[in-house]
């Protein structure tokens, strides 16, 4: 079983901002394998599928980015899950727009949605994709995190979000090790 999890906050106000690229790629994931969201659980909105008789999992919180541990927590104690069957996908101020990181464990970085998911789950090694949304020093973290990509910006991320989107699908029948280092060239 796995679980796949985008990062972000719901609603209009929200949406196609920098912070929401969790969800981004989650819905480019959805297109590509001709998915929705059709179900309402776990503080969030998911979907299901077998893939060679595994069950997969997609799930976007609903708990505000802040609390998105808890809608993780839900749906992994809901299916008996461990740690090692999630993937988590968010946004990183750290990486240039559109570049991709995948990594095994580690601090949030202070990705306040990582850091909870970590807080709840009692341990930082959650395998997680970041997708770089960069930073601007001039404007202040949160105002710039929910903002909207710029249109330089633009291509760069939907290149990177469409990537972050085949390391999942890659994920479905590579181990997170091959596939981290396919895409972290």
């Amino acid at each position: 079983m796995k679980l796949f999890v985008g990062l972000g906050n719901p609603g209009l106000k929200y949406e196609n901002t920098r912070h929401n690229a969790g969800f981004m790629v989650i819905d480019t994931l959805l297109d590509k394998l001709g998915l929705r969201l059709d179900q309402s659980g776990f503080k969030g909105e998911y979907t299901s599928f077998r893939h060679k008789g595994e069950k997969i999992i997609i799930l976007k919180p609903m708990t505000y980015m802040n609390l998105s541990g808890e809608s993780v927590k839900a749906c992994l104690d809901y299916y008996k899950m461990s740690k090692d069957d999630l993937i988590v996908v968010h946004d990183d101020l750290d990486l240039p727009v559109g570049k991709l990181r995948l990594r095994a464990r580690g601090s949030s970085g202070g990705q306040k949605g990582m850091g909870n998911i970590i807080d709840l789950l009692h341990t930082s090694d959650i395998k997680r994709i970041r997708l770089g949304i960069d930073k601007n020093p001039l404007i202040p973290t949160v105002d710039y995190v929910l903002g909207k990509f710029t249109k330089e910006e633009e291509e760069a991320f939907s290149n990177g979000k469409k990537r972050a989107a085949e390391a999942l699908v890659a994920l479905l029948d590579e181990d997170f090790e091959k596939v981290m280092n396919t895409f972290n060239r």
